[in-house]
């Protein structure tokens, strides 16, 4: 009779709270960079809801598009790319010449795009199937526990312990579970803008295919995100709208789809083309709600349930995977699987608190860069200050005259602080 085989000595139990495209990236990621890890994602929703049908819009920056390609977790087929991104400001004109614009093109900036834009569910349909697969491919060290809400977390010396009916205790625990800032307890740092995101749908007839449109106006920035083609015909195209308003004197709420569609018509920089169309909108509120660290003990905290930022830069989901993948990026250095150092794969991590510890000052200048940008931009547009919208007007001309000024704020939005 032979011997079993002893038990494999894995270097990391990881608990992934969240199945979301920050949880799954960073579960996935950590699959591959940290070997003999053990890698257990938890979320409440079921493993066979079909995640694919969600049709939220999400606009990642080219370097989320290249984490998601180095995932083999990346729907092409499904992405409309963003070539360009305009931003202007509504009338009244902001002083003699004219109406303050900004252009940033992918061809300006020698990459083949800016970001791209998918619905949710295709994000995270690739990424689910991939994590599944390696599930599948290794599954007593990657394991799934969809359908599995975690009701508590509770830090203990060297580990955490993870609650979802049984209690299990893992090294480290990265807490990926956000959702709508309407929803969410109140964190450390939170400020309620007062103001309503619209969401929906418009056809347009005319402009520059691949244009992201960006319109500061007197309630709040409005956008139109390209999307990708779904069969018509000419000209006409279709884009992702992102209407933010006052919540206290909301000028849409009352407004039929007709009337809608008018006002959106005399709010955008004639170039975006003649909207034809508005499908019904449906509305959320906006508000700054983030942890003033990201790290807990041994929790970490990234992407929504980090901070749950305004849409104004659309930056949320880009900032919450480059989270994920510096942490996993920390942990195998730490754990010698870096590249280069092939002879430590399989080395024990070695000081996990040390690794947490330089995560949070690492992360700091792209995390607290990207609230204090878009809070900035979502205060100032509830302040009632004599000649703030020339001000405003006056920065967007000097960025589109100053070119590398212009290219330092573009590479910013594509790839984080680096």
């Amino acid at each position: 009779m032979t011997n079993a085989a002893p038990a494999l000595k894995h270097d990391l139990d990881l608990a992934v709270i969240g199945a979301g495209p920050a949880g799954l990236a960073l579960a996935l990621h950590a699959a591959r960079a940290l070997p003999k890890a053990t890698v257990t994602i938890y979320d409440a929703r079921a493993e066979d809801v079909d995640i694919a049908r969600d049709p939220r819009t999400i606009a990642l920056s080219l370097g989320s598009v290249q984490l998601l390609q180095r995932l083999e977790a990346w729907n092409s087929e499904r992405a409309q790319a963003i070539l360009e991104v305009h931003v202007s400001q509504q009338p009244p004109s902001w002083g003699p010449f004219g109406e303050p614009e900004l252009r940033i093109r992918a061809s300006d900036e020698s990459v083949p795009m800016l970001g791209a834009v998918l619905s949710y569910g295709e994000i995270v349909a690739p990424l689910q199937a991939a994590w599944l697969a390696a599930a599948a491919h290794e599954p007593q060290r990657l394991r799934s526990r969809f359908g599995t809400p975690v009701s508590a977390l509770k830090n203990l010396d060297a580990g955490v312990e993870v609650d979802a009916g049984i209690a299990e205790r893992f090294d480290l625990a990265v807490v990926a579970e956000g959702g709508v800032f309407s929803d969410q307890a109140r964190k450390a740092i939170a400020h309620d803008y007062k103001q309503t995101a619209w969401v929906g749908r418009v056809t347009i007839e005319g402009g520059a295919p691949g244009t992201a449109y960006e319109r500061f106006t007197r309630q709040g920035p409005a956008a139109l995100l390209p999307l990708k083609g779904d069969g018509a015909k000419g000209p006409r195209h279709s884009a992702a709208l992102v209407w933010c308003v006052n919540a206290d004197d909301d000028p849409v709420r009352d407004l039929d789809d007709a009337q809608r569609l008018t006002v959106l018509a005399s709010i955008f920089h004639p170039c975006v083309g003649r909207l034809t169309g508005v499908s019904p909108l449906k509305h959320f509120a906006l508000g700054l709600n983030a942890e003033r660290t990201l790290v807990d003990g041994r929790t970490v905290r990234i992407g929504n349930a980090a901070q749950t930022l305004h849409p104004v830069a659309g930056q949320g989901l880009n900032l919450g995977l480059r989270d994920a993948f510096e942490l996993v990026r920390a942990l195998a250095a730490d754990a010698g699987v870096g590249a280069g150092v092939g002879a430590g794969v399989g080395a024990r991590v070695g000081d996990i608190d040390a690794v947490l510890r330089h995560l949070e000052w690492q992360r700091a200048p792209d995390r607290w860069g990207m609230i204090a940008a878009t809070d900035f931009l979502a205060r100032s547009f509830t302040w009632q200050l004599p000649g703030l919208g020339a001000a405003r007007g006056l920065g967007l001309a000097s960025l589109q005259a100053l070119a590398p000024l212009k290219s330092a704020i573009a590479r910013q939005m594509m790839f984080g602080s680096r």
